[in-house]
């Protein structure tokens, strides 16, 4: 499976708000799958105009919305939705305030009332991740280049069972994979442990770049480092990935 290239569509505020230590912050990645232009325009306007106001309301600041690179030639396109919540309860009423939300519900209705419109997107999927220990803010990337060119990397790391997945997730967190990324400078915007999703066991991060050739760049100095060298081939953390 080959990484997913993300490109801006909108990030009002990805913050990199502190979490309470006791518990980590949880994300929600939201898929919004659509299969025509059109379809993908009026997605772009019920995000923009109505989702996120409801959650700007709703005190929820650390949320981003990007287009999948592969829509202009992929015959099913993919929108996602990142937002950061301080936990699974603040989801949850965040989740139910926004439906009785009276000026989402009268914004909204052009997209909520279907009929004979074209709904914004036929179908919708969430994973639910929890921050991984040792890096538990969202942060903003540090990027200064135009924002239609910048690339943020989505990328999920399967493992073939439990044991070998927390395996993987020690290699990030004390096996020093993170601080490599950091020393590298990736800019990565989150690390979560998958705790729902259709692909599981799994963990998922986002790292940004400026454009396709600082990503491409990027990945060569990290395939070069001896650091990462050491680290890949240590025993202890073999075989710990069966898909990413």
């Amino acid at each position: 499976m080959r990484p997913i290239l993300l490109s801006l569509l909108l990030l009002p505020a990805l913050a990199g708000a502190q979490a309470a230590k006791t518990e980590p912050p949880i994300l929600e990645l939201r898929i919004y799958h659509h299969t025509t232009e059109e379809q993908g325009r009026r997605l772009d306007t019920y995000l923009s105009t109505c989702v996120l106001p409801a959650l700007h309301r709703q005190g929820l600041r650390n949320v981003g919305v990007f287009h999948a690179l592969s829509n202009d030639t992929s015959k099913t396109r993919q929108t996602y939705l990142l937002a950061a919540y301080s936990s699974l309860r603040k989801l949850m009423d965040v989740e139910a305030a926004v439906m009785a939300d009276k000026v989402y519900l009268e914004d909204a209705r052009p997209f909520l009332d279907t009929l004979p419109t074209p709904p914004p997107y036929t179908r919708k999927e969430t994973v639910l991740m929890r921050s991984f220990r040792l890096f538990r803010q969202v942060r903003p990337p540090a990027l200064k280049g135009p924002r239609e060119q910048r690339v943020y990397e989505l990328r999920s790391y399967e493992s073939p069972n439990e044991r070998l997945y927390w395996n993987k997730v020690e290699m990030f967190n004390e096996g020093g994979e993170i601080p490599l990324f950091d020393r590298l400078g990736f800019n990565a915007a989150f690390y979560g442990e998958v705790v729902a999703g259709a692909k599981m066991p799994n963990l998922m991060y986002m790292t940004c770049f400026e454009d396709r050739a600082d990503r491409e760049a990027h990945w060569q100095a990290f395939r070069d480092d001896p650091e990462w060298k050491k680290l890949s081939a240590d025993p202890r953390y073999r075989k710990n990935v069966s898909k990413n």
